[in-house]
């Protein structure tokens, strides 16, 4: 299962975890799993198996506003302190779109998901197109 890291911390006695999207926390994460990344988890033992690192390159999925489902590759990050930060992403026909840091969820390294992709492969068509 792909789970998407929240929040990397220590806990009692300087162990370190990290929490994810959906409530577990996963303890002693590779040193290299920081916020935003997203890590594979065995659902039977709970253990970390990979991780993927949130940077450019790498194929995200949109799992909230306008561009929900979307899919495509990280182009670059604008930070803004104290606002919202912005992804810039390149779907694989070449349509550049942008969405919130909160509103992605990373689903492969490099171009190769780690996921089956849904029916049209997350590119968003045109109306005309969608006839």
């Amino acid at each position: 299962k792909l789970c998407g890291v929240k929040k990397v911390t220590r806990g009692p006695k300087g162990t370190p975890y990290c929490i994810t999207h959906d409530g577990r926390t996963l303890r002693y994460p590779d040193p290299e799993v920081k916020t935003n990344d997203t890590v594979r988890v065995d659902i039977t033992t709970g253990k970390i198996l990979d991780f993927v690192k949130f940077e450019a390159g790498n194929t995200v999925m949109i799992k909230g506003g306008n561009n929900m489902g979307r899919v495509g590759v990280i182009m670059h990050r604008e930070r803004h302190p104290g606002s919202f930060e912005i992804v810039h992403i390149k779907d694989s026909v070449g349509h550049t779109f942008s969405t919130r840091l909160q509103n992605i969820f990373v689903v492969g390294k490099g171009t190769k998901p780690w996921i089956s992709l849904p029916k049209g492969n997350g590119i968003k068509l045109s109306i005309v197109e969608d006839r």
